[in-house]
């Protein structure tokens, strides 16, 4: 999920070399923590969150073959 979380964010961003993701597991979830320049966070998040949204839906339908949930932090 990090990889596909980081190819997603980087296609959007003016700073490629300032995304970061970080994946942590807590009990049966997975958090994947997207970090991008602070200039750049109006494109990850969207207008009324849409990209957000948009990224978190296609990263919940790509682990649907895990027993685990994973959840999508823009921080």
């Amino acid at each position: 999920m990090k990889e596909l979380v980081e190819v997603i964010a980087k296609a959007l961003v003016d700073h490629p070399d300032e995304v970061v993701v970080t994946q942590k597991e807590e009990g049966k979830s997975i958090v994947v923590e997207l970090h991008v320049d602070p200039s750049d966070m109006g494109k990850v998040i969207g207008k009324q969150g849409r990209i957000a949204k948009a990224i978190r839906s296609v990263v919940k339908a790509a682990s649907l073959g895990e027993s685990k949930r994973v959840d999508v932090e823009i921080v």
